[in-house]
């Protein structure tokens, strides 16, 4: 289900509910509609509509991490769009994996081919006025990144995965979790920015740093 469209200045964000783990994949993008596709998980059909509707240019797929439901529509979606896919090489194995841990759900799974970057912490990926940096995040998974988009004179946001949630945080029972890991990065790449500093998860609806900030048990 695709959501309405989150404006922050000249930058805009939508999600779309996706698959039947309920993945939100994320476009993000700026002037003259040059932007970034973000966790395309499953629905590579209804995925291509969304973008296709909103009249964006996708100019590379990133990922914020390799699971399963985050990747699944990686690869039709490269070929229609006929752009690069960029992964943190520590999510690498959990990549080529993708088809192994959708069938223990008994879920269809297209395998996507290699990814064509790295992503390196620091790394900023700019379009249309739209700069997004990356910033290692791991302990939910391996090579686990957020995009950062901080913007002059307005609330910037940041989209996240499945690193922090509306009074939650990410699993860390899964292979490659780290509980601990995952809180101190919360603290240090998302907790570091301000308050108003709009949150798009993986899962669920939107919130803000300060919201889970103040609310959020796991941060306490």
């Amino acid at each position: 289900m695709a959501s309405p469209t989150f404006s922050h200045g000249d930058l805009h964000v939508s999600t779309f509910t996706n698959g039947p783990i309920q993945e939100n994949a994320a476009l993000v993008w700026g002037l003259e509609g040059l932007g970034f596709l973000i966790d395309p998980g499953d629905e590579a059909q209804r995925l291509l509509a969304w973008v296709t509707g909103l009249g964006v240019q996708v100019q590379a797929i990133l990922l914020t991490h390799a699971h399963f439901d985050h990747i699944g529509a990686v690869q039709p979606l490269r070929e229609a769009l006929k752009v690069p896919v960029y992964l943190h090489p520590d999510g690498l194995e959990l990549y080529r994996l993708g088809a192994t841990s959708a069938a223990r759900w008994n879920l269809p799974f297209v395998q996507p081919e290699a990814p064509d970057h790295d992503i390196v912490a620091g790394q900023t990926f700019t379009a249309g006025g739209l700069t997004l940096t990356a910033r290692d995040l791991p302990g939910h998974a391996p090579g686990h990144v957020v995009f950062v988009a901080q913007v002059a004179g307005q609330p910037g946001f940041a989209v996240v995965g499945d690193t922090l949630f509306q009074g939650g945080v990410g699993r860390t029972d899964l292979p490659g979790g780290d509980h601990d890991l995952l809180i101190s990065g919360i603290r240090r790449e998302l907790l570091s920015l301000p308050d108003d500093t709009t949150v798009y998860p993986g899962h669920g609806g939107p919130s803000t740093v300060g919201r889970e900030r103040q609310g959020n048990p796991f941060l306490k």
